[in-house]
């Protein structure tokens, strides 16, 4: 297995869900702009090992980033003074049960991402990918400014699904809202 030689890259552990999983066309964000591919990252508390790695890169994202989270200032504003993309979804979410004991973060991209299989295969089959599913994911943290808004941001790079999940949303899948209708209601007898 190789060593992840780029401080800011994070691999997820496999027990990562995907909410709000945009990835077979792109979205305009709600008040407009460039379409973009996007995720919402569930991540076990358990999960310590992708949780640590989340929060080097989002270190070394603000060391990197210095230079562009200085801005017009003079000074660059600390780490725990700045918007970061990990978050309590005890906090944030709170009712949510997909959200329970976990921590999230959004990941978007405007390049479409690469989305395997198991076996590290292209998923070809759009129908395979929904929200509720479970993989890993490879994403990029990095530092903005923009207009006047400064922080740590998440990047999508690529997915890969591990297993398959509840659907998570309001959505019903067509086999599960037909499949107690009795035959003895048929219309045609």
């Amino acid at each position: 297995m190789s060593k992840n030689k780029i401080p800011t890259k994070v691999i997820t552990g496999p027990k990562t869900r995907f909410s709000y999983l945009t990835v077979n066309e792109p979205k305009v964000p709600l008040g407009g702009g460039t379409p973009k591919y996007s995720v919402s990252l569930i991540i076990p508390k358990s999960d310590k090992v992708t949780v640590e790695k989340i929060k080097a890169a989002i270190k070394a994202a603000y060391e990197e980033g210095q230079g562009k989270l200085k801005g017009n200032g003079k000074s660059v504003p600390a780490l725990s003074a700045i918007k970061t993309p990990l978050r309590d979804g005890d906090k944030e979410r709170p009712g949510d049960e997909a959200y329970a004991n976990s921590y999230f973060i959004n990941a978007n991209s405007t390049s479409k991402p690469g989305v395997v299989d198991a076996d590290r295969q292209p998923i070809i089959d759009t129908a395979e990918l929904y929200s509720g599913i479970y993989g890993r994911a490879s994403i990029n943290l990095y530092a903005f400014c923009v207009n006047g808004n400064r922080g740590i941001a998440c990047g999508l790079n690529n997915l890969q699904k591990l297993a398959d999940g509840e659907p998570l949303g309001s959505h019903s899948r067509a086999e599960d809202d037909f499949a107690d209708e009795d035959d003895e209601d048929d219309f045609l007898s």
